[in-house]
């Protein structure tokens, strides 16, 4: 599926690619993952990793021999697993393989398993792809001093950090700078969520103008606290009041 949004005063166009589903909680921020309440709600088992229908998406082809997705697209990769799952390593570099064939798109991806970065990696990996973006999840403090040393030393052209769902006041000091291209921070949402301080969220986005790195408050959460007082927000209007605090930066 392919979708249009505005990038830097640019139309994008973005699709979503989930080469594999499921995946096994490891953290505290995968508690009340979303693909584990929509997966019940369908009564499937989150917890058996499966390769999709739409394994090859990214080298699909029309009739006439173009690829199904355009050129410059940006490709949301594996939103309902991990890409470095450990379930799905049997597929891995047939994925990888698809991403270099594709050097005319441009990957992202989200991971909680930062450590498993090197299993399997391609041949030809060296410090990364250009077209690649991993971002690192870290959900509280501790993940954070786990994964940041990780992450700030692993071969990866682009980098970013994602505080999301965001438990606790995190102290990303330590580890930021110019290596850290952007920093995403959002709470939890549904109906079991945790509550995120909005001050936590205030932190990050002081420090990424410290540091001249962008900065993105996706969204608020279920639960919000702001100036002591806690606010219960419908799901629809989570991005919409995280977008109206008029905190995102962009150097």
């Amino acid at each position: 599926m392919l979708f249009l949004y505005l990038k830097s005063q640019r139309m994008i166009m973005s699709a979503l690619w989930n080469p594999w589903h499921g995946c096994h909680k490891i953290s505290e921020g995968c508690k009340h993952c979303y693909v584990y309440r929509g997966d019940a709600r369908r009564g499937i088992d989150s917890t058996v990793v499966t390769q999709t229908k739409n394994f090859d998406v990214p080298i699909r082809k029309k009739r006439n021999g173009e690829y199904k997705i355009p050129s410059g697209t940006e490709v949301y990769t594996c939103f309902t697993s991990d890409f470095f799952n450990k379930d799905a390593d049997q597929w891995r570099p047939e994925a990888w393989q698809m991403i270099r064939e594709r050097s005319d798109l441009t990957f992202l991806m989200i991971t909680k398993r930062i450590d498993r970065l090197t299993v399997g990696l391609p041949d030809d990996w060296g410090d990364g792809y250009d077209n690649v973006t991993i971002c690192c999840t870290v959900e509280n403090q501790d993940r954070a001093d786990y994964r940041l040393p990780i992450y700030k030393a692993a071969p990866i052209k682009h980098k970013m950090i994602i505080c999301e769902p965001l438990l606790e006041k995190i102290d990303l000091n330590p580890y930021i700078g110019s290596w850290v291209e952007h920093i995403t921070a959002g709470g939890e949402s549904g109906q079991d969520a945790r509550p995120c301080n909005f001050d936590w969220i205030m932190e990050l986005h002081e420090l990424c103008i410290a540091n001249n790195i962008s900065f993105w408050f996706k969204q608020t959460g279920s639960q919000l606290i702001k100036d002591g007082r806690l606010y219960n927000v419908p799901r629809r209007l989570q991005h919409a009041q995280a977008r109206k605090a008029g905190i995102n930066y962009k150097p």
